[in-house]
């Protein structure tokens, strides 16, 4: 079996829809082919509203389909051509698209109809790709090849991107230029896919001073070193398994997160490290953190990762929790930037013991909500593109 790198791809995206519109007319899709080569399609569908988000689903659909099953890009783009034909009232196609294919994390092939082109950021400045012109189907269509490198920042858009500020901030829109130029900025800190392509969307809207024009769509991929991270929560089901279950979770690369009031006591003794408990509330709804020599971080257990689970799913959607939990000190906030923005491999140990203090009726907290929030937050860290692994015990 050939040896893939030790790279993987940090996928981020996010939408701004035209104003007015319920429904965006771009539409971003990631399909794998294997665990190390990925299809990212972003498409542009003609016009606004209904017709353009079923038209660039659509599109997004059947070229990530086509091409994760590992079929030519001229049998694909044939097909849209031929599901999707061309507007009769403008003569121009339904749906625009940007295609970044990355083959075993070592190259990217970009394939670009009428898209504004991939930025290319490495080493903190801007690569302009070679293309080649192929016409497909009488489609101009643009590739590119090219060898990845460790923190390589890929950043595609739709055209409502540069069209921000036309007739307004700027006379003809954010010119490419100047998109390149602020994002080279924010290369050097290292923040996630989603954030970036965040703040790239954020500055899209404020230009559009809040009225955007067009659906404007940023997706970023980021190649980054695979970094693996683990969590423990909760007690064995048998007392007899402490030790198997504690040698198991330390004997693992990576950082170390304990939850839990009797986890964290259990790997305390495991470690034969005294359990310091922090008496500082940097969040009042949230417990206090603690101590022990050799674990990363210690914190509660549900209603901490409760908080988590919420941030993972407004990182899928808007994500406006940003600047909560990644300048937080809680235990919730701390958790969140090891697990969305550290890590890119996890390995969940979760005991199956029954905590007897959320055997109260009184309590809304039971054995089975600490698997569903553990289910849940496994399934958001999936879409983020994490790779999970979960053990029982």
């Amino acid at each position: 079996m050939r040896k893939t790198n030790n790279l993987c791809a940090d996928i981020g995206y996010i939408s701004l829809n035209h104003a007015g519109e319920q429904l965006c007319g771009d539409h971003v899709e990631v399909a794998g082919q294997d665990e190390s080569s990925t299809v990212i399609v972003l498409a542009d569908g003609l016009g606004s509203g209904v017709k353009a988000n079923i038209l660039s689903t659509l599109t997004a659909r059947i070229l990530s389909t086509m091409l994760a099953a590992g079929l030519k890009i001229e049998d694909c783009v044939e097909t849209v051509a031929a599901t999707l034909p061309v507007c009769a009232i403008r003569g121009i196609a339904y749906s625009t698209f940007t295609i970044l294919r990355l083959v075993n994390n070592e190259r990217a092939e970009i394939i670009q109809y009428d898209n504004p082109s991939v930025i290319l950021l490495r080493d903190g400045k801007n690569v302009e790709l070679p293309a080649i012109m192929q016409d497909i189907g009488g489609k101009r269509i643009f590739r590119s090849d090219v060898m990845l490198k460790e923190n390589d920042v890929f950043i595609a858009m739709s055209d409502g991107v540069e069209h921000a500020g036309v007739g307004g901030v700027y006379n003809f829109g954010w010119r490419r230029e100047d998109i390149v130029r602020y994002m080279e900025t924010l290369w050097h800190v290292g923040f996630t896919a989603k954030t970036l392509a965040t703040i790239l969307l954020e500055e899209t809207n404020r230009l559009y001073e809040g009225n955007p024009g067009d659906d404007a769509t940023v997706c970023v991929v980021r190649i980054r070193p695979r970094v693996p991270m683990n969590l423990l929560c909760g007690p064995p089901s048998s007392r007899d398994d402490n030790n198997k279950m504690m040698s198991l979770f330390f004997g693992k690369e990576g950082k170390h997160i304990v939850c839990g009031g009797t986890t964290s006591s259990i790997a305390a003794q495991y470690l034969k490290q005294p359990l310091i408990a922090d008496l500082d509330f940097p969040d009042p709804d949230i417990p206090p953190t603690a101590t022990v020599a050799g674990v990363d971080l210690v914190t509660e257990g549900v209603i901490t990762i409760n908080r988590v689970l919420e941030y993972a799913k407004n990182y899928l959607e808007d994500n406006s929790d940003y600047e909560r939990w990644s300048q937080g000190r809680d235990g919730a906030s701390r958790i969140a930037r090891l697990l969305f923005e550290e890590a890119t491999d996890i390995n969940f140990f979760v005991g199956c013991a029954v905590n007897p203090a959320h055997q109260n009726p009184e309590l809304p907290i039971n054995f089975n909500l600490k698997m569903q929030l553990v289910e849940q937050l496994s399934d958001c860290l999936t879409k983020m593109g994490k790779r999970i692994k979960t053990s029982f015990f």
